[in-house]
């Protein structure tokens, strides 16, 4: 039987740059050699798309230095990518599959699903429109707000009214919310940009980052509470897993404490009320169909002492890597990396 072409696409220009080219080696090590070709493709932080020749030069960074440029092209005659070393002819590898591992900005919010879709090749994950509502947290609440869920209180900032007029924005914004306060820039994963403010000149300077990712903020209430995530699975009849939480080694699970810090962990099936549970899986599943998503997602709760399950935000393209929540929920119901893979690759044909 034929193998089945795969363009393995990492790195991007995002913030979570080093975490999809962690998350990469993972599924590219689960990926059968003997069901799959497969070719890799890593995306500087400039923008220069490379081809990498294994998942060692992915470790080493040797991939930076690639001499062979590899672009998929919108033209769906080619329905693939060209690959072409300096000062020869290009050539043209026809791919059945893309596998975008891409986390953040231009890999999660939609832009090179477009290019998939223009190409006609199919690919692995969240469409055009799920993918750019989920990344972008305003319209995440927005759409998730239909299913009536609970989420934090939230108040929007612009960018451009932290310019004009920062002593205003703060003031409508302490009007509406009461200290402490989770700024997020609206479109950043990985906790990127995101700080607590106890108070003014926190709050400021925590907008002031924000606006450094973003020029949409939101400025949340506080939800005291476990941080509870569950992972959802499949295309049109979506399933979940179990549920894990995640105990910060911070105040927060920041960027800092869930990569560096090694008192942050992940608890597979924590104790937990058995209605909870369920609660919060079908909440995940609901915000999963709300949103249009396809094929995998990770969704994130907050769970109060009161037992109150508060959506936080959902992850369209969750990291694989070693620490990565979504693979040890599903690896915890008895589904391996290997099948996790084979599955997602599968489901790709039948968007």
């Amino acid at each position: 039987m034929a193998k089945t072409c795969v363009a393995v696409i990492f790195g991007g220009c995002s913030s979570e740059h080093e975490v999809s080219c962690v998350s990469v080696q993972t599924i590219i090590r689960a990926m059968n050699r003997d069901k799959y070709d497969i070719v890799m493709i890593g995306i500087t932080k400039e923008g220069q798309w490379l081809k990498a020749d294994s998942v060692e030069d992915i470790t080493s960074g040797a991939w930076y230095s690639s001499k062979v440029k590899a672009m998929i092209l919108p033209d769906r005659g080619i329905h693939g990518i060209m690959l072409q070393k300096e000062g020869e002819m290009p050539s043209f590898v026809r791919i059945d599959v893309a596998f975008p591992v891409l986390h953040g900005l231009n890999g999660e919010d939609g832009t090179i699903q477009g290019l998939f879709e223009l190409a006609g090749i199919p690919y692995v994950g969240c469409g055009v429109l799920a993918s750019a509502a989920s990344m972008d947290k305003f319209y995440t609440k927005i759409i998730a707000a239909t299913t009536g869920v609970r989420q934090a209180a939230w108040t929007p900032v612009l960018g451009e009214e932290l310019t004009a007029d920062a002593e205003s924005v703060l003031d409508r914004v302490e009007s509406e919310r009461t200290y402490p306060v989770f700024v997020k820039p609206s479109r950043a994963g990985s906790s990127q940009g995101v700080s607590k403010a106890h108070d003014r000149k926190e709050l400021k300077d925590a907008l002031l980052l924000a606006a450094e990712h973003d020029r949409k903020i939101l400025v949340e209430e506080t939800i005291k509470g476990r941080e509870i995530e569950c992972a959802v699975l499949g295309a049109y009849d979506p399933k979940a897993s179990g549920v894990g939480e995640i105990v910060a080694g911070d105040v927060f699970y920041s960027y800092d404490a869930k990569y560096s810090n090694p008192e942050s962990k992940t608890v597979i099936d924590p104790e937990m009320a058995a209605e909870t549970v369920e609660a919060v899986r079908s909440y995940a599943v609901a915000i999963f169909k709300a949103l249009d998503c396809f094929g995998l997602s990770r969704v994130d709760f907050f769970v109060c002492e009161d037992g109150t399950v508060v959506f936080n935000e959902i992850n369209t393209l969750p990291g694989f890597t070693a620490i990565s929540m979504y693979p040890m929920l599903w690896g915890a119901r008895g589904l391996e990396k290997e099948e996790l893979v084979d599955r997602l690759i599968a489901m790709a044909a039948e968007r």
